[in-house]
């Protein structure tokens, strides 16, 4: 049986870590009293605001799902995060909303999830929250490393690498969340192989444009809010790549093999329909990207 793996579209802007961490800058630790600053595994001079305060951007936890069949607002060609576990029915969490709030805290047949989702990346993965025996709820900081998002956990106020799942500051320090496999798809993808299927309504009490990319243009212009070396291979830095694990594979190659990669253990395919997030203004409206699944051999 093919066994489905994490198929993402990102940009690739987030290169390998620093080997020696700097001095913590004393702002930190008078914003962040709660978080031990003595245990750091990056340098401080990698990390800087990305505008918002602490939960300025407010992750949401435990959505509301509704059928889809009552899903009025998301266009088809719109982006969804989809997420299915064994035995639980499966859901999807519009990039309309994880636009705006980045992290959903959510819990599916009793396994407590993280969908998370940052626009400077365009990464979408999704973290199982336990860990050594506690459930982690998580928000979003406001600051960056290398243009991806910085999320951190309300029971120890460590810092959570996105990109990584890693923890970089904190009492957690060195810790690392394990990924659950997820797809980045069209909501009409979504919609066709789950008709029975749920999905994220709207979240209540937030005045957000939901279906408005604030990054009009981004994905074909310059990277923002980047600081730091280029990626390797003379790779542009919002190229769109496939990431399964340590590998990547920029997204036109598997376009240009018509839609079909078997290598290194598993066979990525790719077919047109879904929208990008972030080149036009409505996301409804983006340009073609479409999805990629990416599976293991029989």
């Amino acid at each position: 049986m093919r066994r489905l793996l994490c198929a993402l579209l990102i940009l690739l802007t987030l290169p390998a870590w620093a080997d020696a961490p700097g001095e913590v800058p004393g702002a930190w630790k008078s914003a962040w009293p709660e978080t031990d600053f003595s245990r750091i595994a990056v340098d401080p001079a990698e990390v800087f605001s990305g505008g918002p305060p602490r939960d300025g951007i407010p992750a949401i936890t435990g959505p509301e799902m509704n059928p889809v069949a009552d899903e009025p607002a998301v266009g088809s060609r719109e982006p969804v995060m989809s997420v299915g576990l064994p035995g639980q029915i499966p859901r999807a969490y519009p990039v309309r909303y994880l636009m705006w709030h980045e992290i959903v805290n959510d819990e599916i047949g009793g396994v407590p999830i993280a969908v998370t989702f940052c626009p400077l990346c365009n990464s979408g993965l999704v973290f199982d929250r336990r860990l050594d025996g506690q459930v982690l709820e998580l928000g979003v900081s406001g600051l960056l490393r290398f243009s991806d998002m910085i999320m951190y956990d309300r029971q120890t106020f460590s810092w959570w690498q996105q990109f990584t799942g890693e923890a970089i500051a904190g009492s957690l320090t060195g810790a690392e969340l394990v990924q659950i496999p997820a797809v980045l798809e069209s909501w009409a993808h979504f919609r066709a192989r789950h008709p029975d299927g749920l999905v994220m309504a709207r979240p209540d009490g937030h005045d957000r444009p939901y279906g408005i990319n604030p990054y009009e243009n981004y994905d074909t212009g310059r990277p923002f809010l980047y600081k730091g070396p280029p990626p390797p291979h003379d790779i542009h830095p919002l190229t769109r790549v496939v990431r399964v694990g340590a590998r990547a594979w920029p997204l036109q190659r598997l376009r240009d093999a018509d839609g079909r990669l078997e290598e290194a253990g598993v066979i990525l395919t790719w077919e047109r329909g879904q929208a990008s997030a972030l080149s036009t203004g409505k996301i409804a409206e983006g340009r073609e990207v479409g999805t990629v699944r990416v599976t293991t051999p029989d």
